[in-house]
């Protein structure tokens, strides 16, 4: 195992939330070093549990993947003991991540309002479906609403059918958690300088929203709505997806003329920059372009394709099922995938760490924990409870 220090050693997150988006946020901070508590609900745990597949632990492969690094406890938060419990808990960690619907918390005492003045330099770090201010604030939502609102499942699909959720249908979740955790090192930065903690404000739509191009500016400038495309640009040609002789998929990349210069040398096609030289003008015949190029790309295998294009220097990969992944030498390279033993389950493959450190890396030490797996280690060590406590907790099902 690589032993060198990761930068948030000795941080510690308490995470109360559930499913993906905050609770991958504390993933991510696990990964280069934080400690990560997990506060679940007694008898149930977290709903990614039994979110997808089952492995051999009983437990969804899912929960194994996203609370990689993490400390499992039971707490009751919703009764007055457990809320206590909840603040010594706090008292001792930096960062708190929850996504309950704003005001959940205010009425159990664990607001951050409530917590700063218990801990002043506290991050909390809330992730919710609109965020915590607004007049949508107090609405439920999810990934796929999320898409919708964001503008992302509006442009998704091809024009002449209905409007497509993208293929990772908790996408919203998972760049929510990213800009969650951006947030939580800002803040920490922040909290060096000014010795005061803040609260970050993530709503799941917004990092879809942030993420779709020049779709605001363009509109507000002149009206324009952008139409679905399926796998096209509307703002280059050829830019899409196309079949190759093989029966597999390729996507290419050609976003201005001199790629399209490389493209047509490549295809021995040099006939078409008499017409076709300017974006302009394959913008005007977009179908006509895609046709010539997917008749090359039909006579030729895909691999033949990646190594002409290779060759020319444009642009050109594999559109790879997860399949195509696991067998691409690339991916082993860079330990995209990486295989953990998980007790009752064995071998399990899952994601790898991003981004890569060179010199502080972070790692993935354990995939997801039993429920309360923790429990004991964490309310003796942390909170000095006696083994007397801990049974009383446990028959109060507060624990």
């Amino acid at each position: 195992m690589d032993e060198r220090k990761r930068p948030l050693e000795g941080f510690r997150v308490l995470d109360l939330a559930t499913m993906v988006a905050a609770p991958y946020c504390a993933s991510i901070l696990g990964e280069f070093g934080a400690e990560v508590i997990k506060v679940e609900m007694p008898g149930r745990g977290d709903p990614l549990r039994a979110f997808g597949l089952r492995s051999g632990t009983g437990s969804s492969f899912n929960w194994l993947s996203e609370a990689r690094n993490k400390r499992s406890i039971t707490l009751d938060l919703r009764t007055p003991k457990g809320a206590d419990i909840a603040r010594k808990l706090v008292a001792q960690s930096d960062i708190v991540t929850e996504n309950f619907r704003p005001g959940t918390l205010d009425r159990w005492g664990l607001g951050f309002e409530a917590l700063r003045a218990l801990k002043p330099d506290l991050v909390m770090v809330s992730v919710s479906a609109y965020g915590q201010e607004g007049p949508y604030k107090d609405r439920t939502g999810y990934a796929r609403i999320a898409h919708g609102f964001g503008g992302l499942s509006w442009l998704t699909g091809d024009a002449d059918r209905k409007p497509a959720v993208p293929g990772a249908s908790a996408l919203a979740d998972y760049i929510s958690g990213v800009y969650a955790a951006l947030g939580a090192l800002l803040a920490i930065i922040g909290r060096d300088r000014t010795g005061a903690g803040q609260q970050v404000d993530v709503a799941l739509y917004e990092g879809i929203f942030r993420m779709i191009d020049d779709l605001a500016p363009v509109y507000a400038k002149t009206g324009y709505v952008r139409p679905r495309l399926g796998p096209d640009s509307d703002s280059a040609v050829p830019h899409s997806n196309y079949e190759t002789g093989d029966g597999k998929w390729v996507a290419l990349a050609c976003s201005n003329d001199k790629m399209f210069a490389r493209l047509c040398a490549v295809m021995h096609r040099l006939d078409l920059l008499e017409r076709f030289a300017l974006v302009s003008e394959r913008l005007k015949h977009r179908q006509e372009v895609n046709g010539i190029v997917g008749d090359w790309a039909a006579q030729h295998t895909r691999a033949e394709l990646m190594r002409r294009c290779d060759a020319g220097d444009v642009p050109l990969g594999p559109i790879n099922s997860i399949a195509d992944i696991f067998e691409d030498e690339h991916i082993r390279a860079r330990k995209t995938l990486e295989t953990l033993n998980v007790p009752g389950e064995g071998p399990v493959t899952v994601p790898g760490v991003v981004p890569h450190l060179r010199s502080t890396p972070g790692r993935i030490d354990t995939l997801g924990p039993t429920l309360g797996q923790h429990n004991e280690e964490v309310y003796r060590d942390l909170l000095g409870m006696s083994a007397t406590e801990l049974q009383d907790l446990r028959v109060a099902g507060i624990i």
